[in-house]
Parts: C-alpha cells; structure tokens; sequence
C-alpha cells in the first residue's frame, strides 16, 4: 500500500502547484483605487478579469511577475480624451505608456450620429489623417474604430452639438418644437447604444448657438438613461460664474450627475476667483446635486484660432467662416471684437494678454507647416502685419482652424484644483505617437504627460497628494462618474485593466518646446488581461474593447 499512498500524495503536490490563474503579479505595492492606504500584496488575472488581490503567496499562475514594491493599481481612465489619434495609430503609445486603459470622447461632437454632410466635413477635418467614415450612428462609430484594433478600451458621450447639426445643420437659432423631437429621438438612440451621456462644448461654434432650454431637453433624454452631463462650459474667463450657474441649473432641471470638463480659471485678472468657483460647486453638491470637474495638469490650454474669434463670424462652418473673413468690413469688426474686453464670448486671445503666449501647433498645408512652434506674435512680426489680421489670414490659408495653444492658467490653480476630492484628470488630447504621421504636426505636451506629471510632480516632488488618493482619482472616481461597471478598482470579477509603475521613477518628460516624448516609469500594464506594455515597452497587442455604459 505505501507505493500507492506516495502516488497519490505525489499527484495531489502536482495539483497543488498547478496553475490556476494566467498571471500573478507578486511583491506589489497594491492601491486598489478606492483610496484606501496601499497595502503589499499582489493581483492575479484569469482570462479577462481579475481572480484575486492580496496576499498571492500559495497562488500560481502561467506566467509569474515579480514588480518588486512597485504600484500595482486599476488602467487610469482618460476622461477627455479623442478618436483622431487611434485612427492613425491603434497602440495608443502616448496613453498606454502612462498607464491609461480606457479613453473617453465626445467634447462637443462625437462619432455620430452623422448625415452624409456630417460624414464629409468629418472626412475633411481629419487634416493629416485619411480614412474613410463609412459609419453612422456612434455605436458604428466606435466598433468600426475598435475592430481596427487598439491597445486600450474606449468609449463616448453624444456630443451635444452632433444632434443639432443632424437636425438644424450649423444654423444660429434655437430648434422648433417638432426639429428638438427629433434631437431628442437622436440623443435617445445614442443612449440606446451605449453612450456615457451628453456633453457640450459651449465655446464653440455650433455648440455655442445652444440655449439653456435645449441644453436641458438633451440632459433629460440622457438623464432618463441614468446618464450624465459634461460640459466646456460658456466661458472660462470673464463670465465663468454664470457659465457655472447654467451647468448647475441643467443638472438640477434635467435631474442629471454634472461634469465640468477642464475645470480652469482663465486670464490672469480672474486668478484669485478659483475660490469663488470651488465654492459654487462644493454648495450645489451641499444642496444635493452631484457636480464633479476633471482638469489636466498644465497652465496652457489648446484648441484653434475659432477661440480667438467671435461666434456670429464662424456661423455656417468652415467654409462660411472663410469666407467671411475675406471681407474687409467683416474682417474690421472681427479685429475689432477681438482686441475688445467685455464680450460675451469667451475671447481667449483676448485672455493670454498677448499675441506671444498664443503658440500655433497644428497646420493642414504643407505651406504652413514651418510655422509650426511660431507664436502669433511672431508670426505677425514676419508678415508685417497686426496679429489679428495674422490670424484671420492663417484660418484662410490653412483652410482649417489652426491648431493653437494658449497660455492662460495660473500654476497655484493647478496646485489647488489637484487636491480637490471631486476632480479627475482628462488630458482633452488624442493619444498620440512620436513617428508617423504625427511628425506633421506638434502638440500641446499633455497628450505625453499628463498622468506621469500627476504621480512625479504633484506627488512625489511637491507632496500634495498621497498617491493612493491619485489612484483613486484617476479610477474608482471617474468610473463612478461615468457609470462604468467593473472597471476603475482592483476587485475580483473586474476587467482585467491593471498598471505597474515605479513612484520613485515615474516621469513625464513632454515640454511646449519638446512635447513628442513619452513619460517613463510605468513598467506594466494589462488591458483586459492582455499584456500591452511590459518591461516599459508597447508589446503591439490591441485588447481593446467598446465600453458602453450599463442600463
């Protein structure tokens, strides 16, 4: 009996120390995301989920890492992030290189749903980029860009705008009762298939021709689909406080969660008025509301030379825009309004203080493409020309809006709007490359740093924040936000998005000088359970996957 006995003994060890998981992670400084202290331990993945986090000292796994006291924390959501750079390179280097796992779209228009007019001029703002939208609805809109492969999750709000230019195209004037049916009917399907909510982009054309009213009608139909609201909200400047109130209002009325998307105090005049605006949203969510922010990290924002301009000139599109700009009487009172304070567009060449902290980044001619990394100022000393007419020039020649970044923040702002409980982090960049097609044109620095600059400035080197309390802001509190289930947390039966990084380490190395360069110090990440960085290198995988918020 005793050879059998051994036999037996001998096949249970063999069982014992098989495998059960795919991967464990061991020796790990473990943040789980819900703020909660770190504690050591490791994570163990089966399949696409997490099995178990903790104390891993009896578990096995197929592959076996050791991350030596590193953080093991949930794939960092990207809160405002944009399609266009998956399309021309599906790796998402930029992103996945600092740890982000899920991007979110849809500032003020979105994939969809689109008209065949809407799809051409999609087409023709693609600039650098070419390929064909042969999609729809939003839903086709992300699963076409999934299938062509990509390295982290996505997912997107209806943009507020893309319904009314469905229904009214860019026309200045407020929907008839019958035409904001059909918007409605058009915010509904997107809820239908998946959409995080509705967000507005206010400052722009045509976003900016949405009344209050119309606002709220959208926010209901997504409020009834337990969405939320985010906005760019009307101003950020001069007139931020009652582009606060409006947002409180459309939660209130719609009954809806509210975003403040890129929460910021522009134009140095209004620096010492953060309190005020901190204070106006701790109130409303003292009164119930649930009123949130994200931010990015940097004292320059970017968008086009449209936020040097005023909204009636731009009503049309492009094209119109363009033309009028031809005209010299137009093209005096646009100059005009531009040099003006006191309008009620948010004038962000009006906000820098000048026309040398207005940096052009992005061209779609080749002939301009020299000018990439000029200021406006500088440009307009070349041509011998005012920088109000420099820039009306350039959107005629460019025939686009011009890729421009504007400095406009205050640092102690950034410091003080880091710490606040209720503010994730959004970088409002599409994940980029450093080769390609990306060569073309140049960047503001946060689409390369804007996490990495979270855990190496503001935690590490200035101490404003415990690192588990940037975890949390980065997933269990934007998830929540959102409405993502199982993702945003380490816990058994979430997906499977894990990052390891190095706190000591980790660095962003982006400038506005030098902005194509990846942050460092995050080692490992896994998107639903697939290795996409390992060893701090991208590995070509593309786990990525749609996620559409569950009803």
């Amino acid at each position: 009996m005793l050879p059998v006995a051994f036999a037996a003994a001998v096949l249970l060890s063999s069982c014992a120390r098989a495998p059960q998981y795919d991967l464990v992670l061991r020796n790990g400084r473990v943040c789980d995301g819900s703020g909660a202290p770190c504690v050591a331990g490791g994570v163990a993945i089966k399949g696409d989920k997490i099995a178990k986090v903790g104390d891993l000292s009896d578990a096995r796994g197929k592959t076996e890492r050791d991350v030596h006291g590193q953080v093991i924390a949930p794939g960092f959501i990207n809160l405002m992030s944009s399609e266009w750079g998956l399309f021309a390179d599906g790796r998402s280097q930029s992103d996945i290189r600092q740890g982000v796992t899920l991007e979110i779209f849809g500032e003020g228009e979105s994939m969809g749903p689109l008209n065949d007019a809407m799809r051409a001029e999609y087409e023709k703002q693609e600039i650098d980029l070419h390929y064909d939208v042969t999609w729809r609805t939003l839903a086709e809109g992300l699963d076409t860009l999934a299938r062509r492969g990509i390295s982290t999750n996505i997912a997107s709000f209806l943009g507020a705008a893309t319904p009314r230019v469905n229904v009214l195209g860019r026309a200045n004037r407020a929907p008839t009762p019958a035409e904001l049916d059909q918007m409605r009917e058009l915010t509904a399907k997107a809820m239908e298939d998946g959409a995080l909510g509705v967000a507005s982009a206010l400052i722009y054309e045509p976003g900016t021709y949405a009344h209050t009213d119309e606002l709220v009608a959208l926010a209901e139909v997504a409020a009834r689909y337990h969405g939320i609201y985010v906005s760019h909200v009307r101003n950020e400047g001069d007139r931020e406080m009652e582009a606060i109130d409006e947002l409180i209002s459309i939660a209130r009325q719609a009954k809806i969660p509210a975003e403040i998307y890129h929460l910021k105090v522009s134009g140095e005049k209004n620096w010492n008025r953060l309190a005020e605006v901190i204070r106006k949203v701790e109130d409303a969510q003292a009164a119930g509301l649930q009123i949130t922010a994200d931010m990015y990290t940097y004292t320059a924002g970017a968008t086009g030379l449209d936020a040097s301009m005023p909204p009636w000139v731009q009503e049309g599109g492009l094209e119109a825009w363009r033309k009028r700009l031809q005209n010299p009487s137009t093209r005096k009172r646009v100059k005009e309004e531009m040099r003006a304070p006191g309008g009620r567009w948010d004038n962000l060449y009006l906000a820098t203080g000048s026309p040398d902290k207005v940096l052009l980044i992005g061209f779609k001619s080749d002939k301009l493409k020299p000018l990439t990394g000029k200021t406006l100022g500088e440009v307009a000393r070349l041509r011998h020309t005012s920088p109000e007419e420099a820039a009306m020039d350039l959107v005629i020649e460019d025939d686009s809006r011009v890729g421009t970044v504007y400095f406009l923040m205050s640092e102690d702002n950034v410091r003080r709007q880091i710490v606040l409980p209720w503010v994730s982090f959004g970088s409002d960049e599409d994940s980029r490359g450093i080769d390609g097609v990306f060569l073309k044109s140049s960047a503001h620095p946060r689409a390369y740093g804007n996490f990495a600059r979270v855990y190496a400035r503001y935690v590490r080197d200035e101490k404003l924040l415990p690192v588990e309390e940037a975890v949390r802001k980065m997933t269990s509190l934007p998830a929540s936000n959102l409405g993502i289930a199982r993702r945003g947390m380490l816990r058994e039966g979430y997906f499977a998005d894990v990052v390891v990084f190095d706190p000591q380490t980790i660095q962003d190395h982006a400038t506005f000088e030098k902005p194509m360069q990846y942050a460092t110090g995050v080692s490992e990440v896994w998107v639903n359970g697939v290795a996409v960085i390992r060893d701090g290198e991208h590995t070509g995988a593309k786990p990525g996957r749609v996620v559409r918020r569950e009803r």
